[in-house]
Protein backbone atom coordinates (compact mmCIF):
# COMPACT_ATOMS: atom_id res chain seq x y z
CA UNK A 1 0.00 0.00 0.00
CA UNK A 2 3.11 1.88 0.60
CA UNK A 3 4.18 1.44 -2.69
CA UNK A 4 1.01 2.74 -4.45
CA UNK A 5 0.76 5.67 -2.24
CA UNK A 6 4.33 6.68 -3.39
CA UNK A 7 3.71 5.90 -7.13
CA UNK A 8 0.38 7.53 -6.95
CA UNK A 9 1.78 10.45 -5.62
CA UNK A 10 4.73 11.07 -7.80
CA UNK A 11 2.22 10.66 -10.89
CA UNK A 12 0.13 13.57 -9.39
CA UNK A 13 3.29 15.25 -9.41
CA UNK A 14 4.00 14.32 -12.62
CA UNK A 15 0.62 15.32 -14.33
CA UNK A 16 0.38 18.50 -12.42
CA UNK A 17 3.83 20.04 -12.75
CA UNK A 18 5.10 18.41 -16.34
CA UNK A 19 1.79 17.46 -18.20
CA UNK A 20 0.31 20.64 -16.59
CA UNK A 21 -3.03 19.17 -16.26
CA UNK A 22 -3.52 17.31 -13.02
CA UNK A 23 -5.40 13.68 -12.69
CA UNK A 24 -7.98 13.84 -10.42
CA UNK A 25 -7.82 10.75 -9.40
CA UNK A 26 -4.55 10.47 -8.13
CA UNK A 27 -5.48 12.93 -4.89
CA UNK A 28 -8.80 10.73 -4.17
CA UNK A 29 -6.45 7.59 -4.30
CA UNK A 30 -3.91 8.89 -1.82
CA UNK A 31 -6.26 10.16 0.84
CA UNK A 32 -7.87 6.39 0.19
CA UNK A 33 -4.62 4.22 0.71
CA UNK A 34 -3.81 6.56 3.69
CA UNK A 35 -6.64 5.54 5.60
CA UNK A 36 -6.32 2.22 4.77
CA UNK A 37 -2.59 2.03 5.96
CA UNK A 38 -3.06 3.76 9.03
CA UNK A 39 -5.67 1.98 10.41
CA UNK A 40 -4.19 -1.55 8.92
CA UNK A 41 -1.23 -1.08 10.62
CA UNK A 42 -2.63 0.10 14.01
CA UNK A 43 -4.98 -2.68 13.87
CA UNK A 44 -2.64 -5.39 12.82
CA UNK A 45 1.20 -4.66 12.89
CA UNK A 46 2.20 -2.04 15.08
CA UNK A 47 3.09 -3.25 18.40
CA UNK A 48 1.60 -1.71 21.86
CA UNK A 49 5.16 -1.08 22.62
CA UNK A 50 5.91 0.98 19.52
CA UNK A 51 2.99 3.52 19.99
CA UNK A 52 4.48 7.11 21.81
CA UNK A 53 3.16 7.23 25.33
CA UNK A 54 3.10 9.95 27.71
CA UNK A 55 3.43 7.88 30.97
CA UNK A 56 5.70 9.06 33.60
CA UNK A 57 2.85 8.54 36.22
CA UNK A 58 2.57 5.11 35.59
CA UNK A 59 6.38 4.29 35.24
CA UNK A 60 6.70 6.04 38.85
CA UNK A 61 3.78 4.08 40.37
CA UNK A 62 4.45 0.74 42.30
CA UNK A 63 3.82 -2.50 40.81
CA UNK A 64 0.35 -2.89 42.66
CA UNK A 65 -0.56 0.74 41.26
CA UNK A 66 0.70 -0.05 37.89
CA UNK A 67 -1.72 -3.18 37.74
CA UNK A 68 -4.53 -1.30 38.57
CA UNK A 69 -4.14 1.06 35.92
CA UNK A 70 -3.78 -1.18 33.18
CA UNK A 71 -6.91 -2.99 34.05
CA UNK A 72 -8.59 0.43 34.19
CA UNK A 73 -7.26 1.30 30.49
CA UNK A 74 -7.85 -1.63 29.07
CA UNK A 75 -11.64 -1.60 30.42
CA UNK A 76 -11.76 1.91 29.75
CA UNK A 77 -10.76 0.45 26.28
CA UNK A 78 -12.77 -2.35 25.78
CA UNK A 79 -16.11 -0.42 26.98
CA UNK A 80 -15.54 3.38 25.38
CA UNK A 81 -14.59 1.16 22.05
CA UNK A 82 -17.58 -1.29 22.53
CA UNK A 83 -20.11 0.80 23.25
CA UNK A 84 -18.94 2.91 19.61
CA UNK A 85 -18.53 0.27 17.11
CA UNK A 86 -22.12 -0.71 16.58
CA UNK A 87 -23.32 3.25 15.72
CA UNK A 88 -19.91 2.93 13.66
CA UNK A 89 -20.44 -0.27 11.38
CA UNK A 90 -23.98 0.81 11.14
CA UNK A 91 -22.12 4.48 9.70
CA UNK A 92 -20.19 2.54 7.92
CA UNK A 93 -23.07 0.41 6.44
CA UNK A 94 -24.75 3.48 5.08
CA UNK A 95 -21.89 4.89 3.67
CA UNK A 96 -23.12 2.35 0.88
CA UNK A 97 -25.30 4.25 -0.78
CA UNK A 98 -22.17 6.75 -1.57
CA UNK A 99 -19.65 6.44 -4.23
CA UNK A 100 -16.11 8.01 -4.84
CA UNK A 101 -15.89 10.73 -6.95
CA UNK A 102 -12.86 9.79 -9.02
CA UNK A 103 -11.64 6.51 -8.27
CA UNK A 104 -12.90 3.55 -10.01
CA UNK A 105 -12.57 -0.48 -9.55
CA UNK A 106 -10.12 -1.35 -12.00
CA UNK A 107 -11.81 -4.66 -13.72
CA UNK A 108 -15.38 -3.54 -13.45
CA UNK A 109 -14.82 0.77 -13.82
CA UNK A 110 -17.60 1.49 -11.42
CA UNK A 111 -17.08 3.78 -8.75
CA UNK A 112 -15.86 2.33 -5.25
CA UNK A 113 -18.61 2.39 -2.87
CA UNK A 114 -17.47 4.30 0.70
CA UNK A 115 -18.45 1.42 3.04
CA UNK A 116 -15.50 -0.90 1.22
CA UNK A 117 -13.39 2.30 1.76
CA UNK A 118 -14.50 3.11 5.43
CA UNK A 119 -14.79 -1.08 6.59
CA UNK A 120 -11.00 -0.50 7.73
CA UNK A 121 -12.39 1.74 10.07
CA UNK A 122 -14.47 -1.13 11.89
CA UNK A 123 -11.74 -4.03 11.14
CA UNK A 124 -9.34 -1.55 13.47
CA UNK A 125 -11.76 -1.38 16.58
CA UNK A 126 -12.90 -4.68 16.36
CA UNK A 127 -8.77 -5.61 16.41
CA UNK A 128 -8.30 -3.19 19.30
CA UNK A 129 -11.50 -4.67 21.56
CA UNK A 130 -10.20 -8.02 20.66
CA UNK A 131 -6.49 -7.14 22.16
CA UNK A 132 -8.09 -5.24 24.98
CA UNK A 133 -9.92 -8.17 26.08
CA UNK A 134 -7.02 -10.39 25.11
CA UNK A 135 -4.67 -8.22 27.37
CA UNK A 136 -6.88 -8.00 30.51
CA UNK A 137 -7.95 -11.85 30.39
CA UNK A 138 -4.47 -12.31 30.92
CA UNK A 139 -3.66 -9.24 33.23
CA UNK A 140 -5.92 -11.01 35.30
CA UNK A 141 -4.89 -14.58 35.14
CA UNK A 142 -0.84 -14.00 35.55
CA UNK A 143 -1.07 -10.53 37.65
CA UNK A 144 0.68 -7.29 36.94
CA UNK A 145 3.67 -7.55 34.25
CA UNK A 146 6.96 -7.05 35.38
CA UNK A 147 8.54 -4.05 36.77
CA UNK A 148 10.80 -2.39 34.28
CA UNK A 149 12.62 0.24 36.79
CA UNK A 150 15.94 -1.92 36.52
CA UNK A 151 16.02 -1.31 32.64
CA UNK A 152 15.25 2.29 33.27
CA UNK A 153 18.15 2.33 35.98
CA UNK A 154 20.46 0.84 33.00
CA UNK A 155 19.52 3.73 30.63
CA UNK A 156 19.98 6.36 32.98
CA UNK A 157 23.33 5.32 33.86
CA UNK A 158 24.65 5.51 30.28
Amino acid sequence: MLAALFITFLLQIFSRYVLNSPFGWTLELCRILWVWIVFFCCAFLVKEKDHVKFNLLYSASSNKAKFIMSIISCLAIVVILGWALIPTIDYIDWMKMRKTSTVRFPLTGEKIRLNYIFSIYGIFMISVIGYYIWKLKNLIQNGPEENDKSKLRTIIKY
